[in-house]
């Protein structure tokens, strides 16, 4: 690079922590080549954020923003892990009243980027007029943004998906064999994020104005994982494309403020044999029904395996109970552990074998950084294309649900654990997670994508047209 001047780049992702994280990554990665971060989002959230070591001299300025109350939102709820699915609209509703102060805080400061989310329809005209170079950021990889095809269509009606049945199968524009489609059940549950709700826009309408008004679109991806798709983008949306690479989070860039907690983990870890424990974890986002919640329980115990479950704590209002009596006959090879856990350690760790996931972006880039096979129990949107498309790749397997309901079965979890962990035939994901890891654990790699990104942003600041 023979640009130096330092750039301003604003961040603003929005209030789910899928969203989140790899928006604080990306702003880690952009403040650690020597520029001005600002990350911008509410309080509450910021503080939920990990704390970065002392040891790492980060220029990242975090903004805070007041969520305006909003009726229907209940107190304190700033992100989409606060409330219930159907709360999440009044959410968006919150968040689109940040255009206010956001706007200010533009006119204040003048950066020389602003990289956003879907949600904001409303900022790229704002950065426009006063001439800030606007990025949208999607969270996902590309084969999962191919699939819902180009921003413009969606909305305009050109492309001819209206109904559940549209996305059981992989869309015209993708060109060659795939088997990235939902199955009926799970779009019958996505579907209706597509239409009008509380707030007044649609998720269709919010995604096909942030990318259509963008400069640029940015997605955590990376050639060496799935060129073909990458190729597919620009096409589609008529933008450039920059891939920022993977972003694999470090197990370094946070500080061990909870050793205690992991103390105990890693005590109990090291009692277990190498590569025998299976860690099972579903994220912040996906919440099981009592009915998966229970197979989910009874497919670990019938499996005979070691585990270590993150089940987070649950909200009020959704209170779901384990079965009666399975941690008192599970508790000497298993551990249900209810509070905050270092998955990048847990996962580090060799005791860990196979990696029970929900197949979200961000948890499996965590799990393949370590090389670790997944078994896959996809519950929502793009989660479901993750589990097909990682399993075209052979490295890990997905829990077989009944195929009319999404119904879930304690003999299908624990097959699939056994099959993945001991079984001959599962050999094949433990080598190919391995490949993987050469991709996803590659520190190197990582930091040729970014400094392409950031020589891309020095290049290109003066693209936004008024």
């Amino acid at each position: 690079m023979t640009e130096t001047k330092k750039l301003h780049v604003v961040l603003f992702p929005w209030l789910a922590f899928g969203h989140l994280i790899p928006f604080f990554e990306l702003a880690k990665q952009i403040a650690r080549k020597g520029h001005k971060v600002s990350y911008i989002s509410t309080s509450r959230n910021i503080d939920r954020l990990p704390k970065l070591s002392q040891k790492l001299n980060y220029s990242i300025h975090f903004v805070n923003l007041s969520l305006p109350l909003t009726k229907g939102l209940p107190e304190n709820a700033e992100a989409t892990k606060d409330v219930p699915l159907d709360k999440v609209q009044y959410l968006k509703k919150a968040f689109d009243g940040l255009e206010s102060e956001l706007t200010q805080i533009l006119v204040d400061s003048v950066p020389d980027w602003i990289i956003y989310d879907f949600t904001p329809y409303w900022l790229p005209p704002i950065a426009g007029k006063l001439g800030i170079s606007c990025a949208f950021f999607s969270t996902f990889n590309a084969w999962s943004s191919v699939f819902f095809g180009p921003a413009k269509d969606i909305i305009d009606g050109n492309v001819q998906r209206t109904k559940p049945e549209d996305f059981t199968v992989p869309p015209k524009w993708i060109p060659f064999p795939s088997n990235i489609a939902f199955r009926l059940y799970e779009i019958n549950r996505f579907f209706g994020h597509g239409q009008e709700n509380i707030s007044g826009v649609s998720d269709w309408h919010r995604f096909r104005a942030s990318v259509s008004d963008c400069d640029v679109f940015l997605v955590r991806s990376c050639n060496e994982l799935e060129r073909e798709w990458l190729d597919l983008l620009p096409q589609l949306h008529q933008k450039p494309v920059v891939p920022v690479g993977l972003l694999p989070p470090s197990v370094q860039d946070t500080e061990g403020n909870k050793r205690d907690a992991w103390g105990f983990i890693n005590n109990w870890l090291a009692m277990q044999r190498e590569k025998s424990v299976v860690y099972v974890a579903l994220g912040t986002e996906a919440t099981p029904s009592q009915e998966e919640l229970t197979e989910l329980a009874h497919g670990l115990e019938l499996s005979g395996l070691p585990f270590f479950w993150a089940l987070r704590k649950q909200h009020d209002f959704l209170l779901l109970k384990l079965p009666e009596g399975f941690e008192e006959r599970t508790k000497n090879r298993g551990i249900v552990w209810t509070s905050w856990a270092p998955q990048l350690r847990i996962l580090e760790h060799d005791s860990v074998g196979v990696f029970l996931t929900h197949c979200g972006w961000g948890s499996i880039i965590e799990g393949l950084k370590f090389g670790k096979p997944l078994v896959m129990l996809p519950f929502l949107g793009d989660q479901a294309l993750n589990a097909r498309g990682l399993e075209e790749k052979m490295v890990g397997l997905e829990i077989s649900r009944n195929e009319k309901d999404g119904s879930l079965t304690r003999n299908s979890v624990a097959e699939s654990l056994k099959l993945v962990m001991n079984d001959e035939k599962g050999k094949i994901y433990w080598e190919k997670a391995n490949e993987m890891r050469k991709i996803f654990g590659n520190r190197d790699l990582s930091d040729i994508y970014i400094d392409d990104f950031i020589e891309y942003l020095h290049k290109n600041k003066s693209l936004c047209i008024d």
